[in-house]
């Protein structure tokens, strides 16, 4: 058996799945977790999940506790101090956000566009929204991200107007008439991408289109039912062809997220989004990567590809000479 300060333990953390599983064991009532309920939070099959944990468990770093029929896991004691060096303190333990100075930041960044107490409020919103889903880590900067991301929505909102068009909801021809304001679109469209737990189809599709137009077009996402995290699959698949992740995270769908966005693109859920006149809204129909082998997570990913360079070709269609 291996400690953490071997280099094999340090290994067996460097997957992005079993970093994953030890978080979740952390932030659990009583610091333990069973295979099925890891599973149901990951979107992963118990044997997936109990493999990994056999690797934990193989290194010294979780501690098996039957109990009945039951198998509980939990870190070991010995090696919780060096498994928070390597992942970070456990939302529980750490010390209260700095809520206020979070507001004073994001007052003077919008200073002149929101007051404070507009700014204070959504941040309030914004905190309550995210604590709905549950511990997660990083959780103070991922309010301070999210807030971020609301102001710049209403800020579009106030600052361009809503023209309404009697556009309705259909699929990948309707709602084909741009929205009024025509000279912002063609140098800033938003486009906002709906799935039901915003970890994967929408992330997929929304890490694709960052990479491809840069900041030529601004891309949201949300969740109809957000999960956790985004699933380790979705970051391995778009890995693989160069997409960085970085800091998204799912997050729940709002009023003016719709709102601010020229095109809505929903993956799988249903009437949870909002329709609101002068959108494009386009249905995509995919397949769940959810639980789904990666080689299955590719070809879904490879088809969202190709649905987003023909999205890309006709909100900012090349410039003619």
């Amino acid at each position: 058996m291996n400690t953490v300060g071997d280099a094999p333990a340090l290994a067996v953390l460097a997957d992005p799945t079993r970093a994953r599983i030890v978080r979740l064991i952390r932030e659990a009532d009583g610091g333990r977790a069973m295979v099925s309920r890891l599973a149901e939070q990951l979107g992963l099959r118990q044997p997936t999940v109990s493999h990994h944990m056999a690797a934990l468990h193989a290194e010294g770093l979780v501690v098996r506790e039957p109990e009945g029929r039951r198998v509980w896991y939990s870190i070991h004691p010995d090696e919780a101090e060096r498994v928070a060096a390597l992942l970070g303190t456990p939302a529980a333990s750490a010390e209260e956000p700095d809520w206020e100075r979070m507001v004073d930041d994001l007052a003077a960044r919008y200073r002149g566009v929101f007051s404070r107490e507009t700014v204070e409020g959504c941040l309030d919103d914004s905190r309550a929204l995210l604590a709905a889903r549950g511990p997660a880590p990083l959780f103070a900067s991922r309010v301070a991200a999210f807030t971020a991301s609301r102001l710049d929505d209403l800020h579009r909102i106030e600052e361009h107007g809503v023209e309404e068009r009697g556009v309705e909801p259909g699929g990948e021809g309707s709602g084909a008439e741009p929205r009024g304001e025509s000279a912002r679109l063609a140098e800033s469209p938003t486009v906002l991408f709906v799935c039901v737990q915003n970890a994967g189809r929408s992330q997929l599709a929304a890490g694709i289109l960052r990479q491809l137009a840069g900041d030529r077009v601004v891309v949201r996402t949300a969740g109809s039912a957000p999960a956790a995290e985004v699933r380790s699959a979705i970051v391995t698949a778009l890995d693989e062809i160069g997409v960085p992740l970085g800091g998204e995270f799912p997050k729940p769908l709002t009023d003016e997220a719709v709102r601010a966005a020229d095109v809505v693109v929903t993956m799988g859920c249903g009437d949870a989004c909002p329709v609101y006149p002068g959108r494009r809204y386009l249905d995509w129909d995919l397949a769940d990567p959810v639980g789904q082998p990666l080689a299955t997570v590719r070809a879904i990913r490879d088809d969202i590809a190709g649905r987003v360079r023909a999205l890309l070709a006709e909100i900012l269609p090349a410039p003619t000479s």
